[in-house]
């Protein structure tokens, strides 16, 4: 299988609710891109929603969608976490964290109840939300020297890659972004560029 280098996310963080007996879900949906992100993100809900009962959550994570949890904080196994990561399934999308917190209106949901108010709170969310394409990216630097700015800067037009900072000088140096499915083709055309030295930064 060839590598996949495209995948789906959100663009904003987008808020659903959702009503059912007086129980009141209020569903978040943040763009993430580690797991280091979430727990900050959860603190500052459970400060702001001081009276609600419960915080579950459900994430994705990494373009090839590989790592996911799921967390029901204290509702009957399987009603929470689950229909929420059902929803980014369903919708194909990764590094995306979505956390419902749940207000209790005094009337038991019972299971089937639970699994939908979860469902239901996480779609409308995702609604509010922009999915966005994505691809993944290789982020490279260039330096060379001031003699060889124009051929580099014919090959960054030409190959259409993103410059991230430049540094204009004696020596010089470019940071850009260049998609992964595209990458042997860059580089190729940079050795031919002596003098030009490339460093590989990190993939996005």
């Amino acid at each position: 299988m060839l590598f996949d280098d495209s995948y789906k996310t959100i663009k904003n963080t987008a808020e659903g609710i959702f009503r059912d007996k007086g129980s009141k879900f209020l569903a978040f949906a943040y763009p993430i891109r580690s797991e280091a992100e979430i727990k900050p993100i959860i603190l500052k809900l459970r400060a702001e929603h001081g009276k609600a009962n419960h915080f579950c959550y459900a994430y994705r994570l990494t373009p090839d969608r590989s790592v996911f949890r799921i967390n029901d904080d204290g509702e009957p196994s399987g009603t929470a976490g689950r229909p929420i990561l059902n929803c980014l399934l369903s919708e194909d999308i990764t590094n995306v964290l979505i956390v419902v917190v749940r207000y209790f209106g005094g009337t038991l949901l019972g299971v089937p109840g639970l699994i939908n108010a979860y469902k239901q709170a996480s779609i409308e969310a995702i609604k509010e939300a922009k999915i966005i394409p994505k691809t993944v990216n290789d982020i490279y630097e260039v330096n060379f020297d001031y003699l060889q700015m124009n051929d580099v800067m014919k090959l960054i037009k030409d190959e259409d890659l993103q410059i991230l900072s430049q540094q204009f000088d004696i020596h010089c140096s470019i940071k850009f972004e260049v998609r992964k499915s595209h990458l042997n083709q860059v580089l190729g055309r940079f050795d031919k560029i002596t003098e030009a030295k490339l460093k590989y930064l990190e993939t996005v």
